[in-house]
């Protein structure tokens, strides 16, 4: 099902570099939006029936909605450091202004309630280090169920370092059941670290990465069943199935932001491994660490600006 991979720029629309919503995707509740600012850059959003989360992947914005105005530090990328965020309520108008420019991202998801305008330190960002041996990577849970109050919407960063996997061992949320699964679309939005080639290795330039995704059917939610090579600006929908590993290529780490709604009564991130692949995780309290996570961690509240 290749219109579950999304190349960079294959979702371009309405002024975003990359537009994801129910209606395109097929599904009902899950949204996302990359925006491009340049220098000086403005752009206006009408949340309408869904509640909105504005993270900066790289440059700083200032957010103005419902008569407030808040400042978000942002970082240089999404490599570097954690960034703080604004929640954006439904029913709303929003104005974004990047002084700098920058890229930022909205994560959306329609919802029932309208909860206020609020901003997210950097510093009260949850960094998880999660898997262990080629298996680790990081978390960081801007807005998981348990780490940010919202209506519908979950969303968190993982940042695998080159040659580990991650989303892995595959599992799968595409099914409601009480206290065991929960019914959740995602979106997967991919960036790759770069790396030194060729004459690059003299420091002239950099080279672009790639990773690998996989989601195939779990036979109770769908046919879904995608192997693909991701690269920067690249997305994957997972309406269902099992889904993973992310695979990080030797010499590029990879990252990925996760969005996911879906029609589930409770707001939580319910999932089951595999049972072929499940034993993996019993492995890990004997694997080393892996000395190179984190790769950052979220500012104490003393160093905030």
């Amino acid at each position: 099902m290749t219109h579950l991979h999304l190349p960079d720029g294959a979702a371009a629309r309405d002024g975003y570099r990359c537009r994801i919503d129910p209606e395109s995707a097929g599904w009902t509740h899950t949204s996302l939006r990359i925006l491009d600012l340049a220098p000086g850059g403005s752009h206006t959003l009408e949340t309408g029936d869904s509640e909105w989360i504005l993270l900066p992947l790289s440059g700083a914005a200032e957010v103005v909605c419902e008569g407030a105005r808040l400042l978000l530090h942002g970082r240089p990328d999404v490599f570097s450091a954690v960034s703080d965020f604004a929640y954006l309520p439904r029913d709303a108008t929003a104005r974004v202004d990047s002084a700098g420019g920058g890229r930022f991202a909205l994560c959306g998801a329609r919802c029932t309630s309208k909860l206020p305008l609020r901003y997210g330190p950097a510093s009260g960002v949850p960094v998880e280090i999660r898997g262990a041996g080629r298996a680790a990577r990081q978390v960081n849970n801007f807005a998981s169920a348990e780490a940010f109050e919202a209506d519908r919407l979950i969303a968190v960063e993982v940042l695998t370092p080159a040659g580990n996997w991650s989303s892995y061992p595959p599992h799968k949320h595409d099914q409601d059941r009480a206290g065991v699964e929960s019914r959740l679309e995602e979106i997967y939005w991919f960036a790759i670290g770069e790396g030194p080639c060729g004459s690059a290795r003299s420091g002239e330039g950099k080279c672009e990465g790639m990773g690998y995704h996989r989601v195939y059917p779990s036979g109770a939610g769908g046919p879904s069943d995608v192997l693909a090579e991701v690269r920067t600006g690249d997305a994957v929908l997972v309406p269902d199935g099992w889904h993973g590993p992310s695979m990080a290529a030797p010499g590029y780490p990879m990252y990925y932001l996760n969005v996911m709604a879906g029609p589930s009564a409770e707001r939580r991130w319910l999932i089951c491994d595999d049972p072929a692949h499940a034993w993996v995780r019993g492995t890990w309290p004997d694997e080393p660490a892996d000395p190179r996570l984190p790769l950052y961690t979220a500012p104490s509240p003393e160093g905030t600006r």
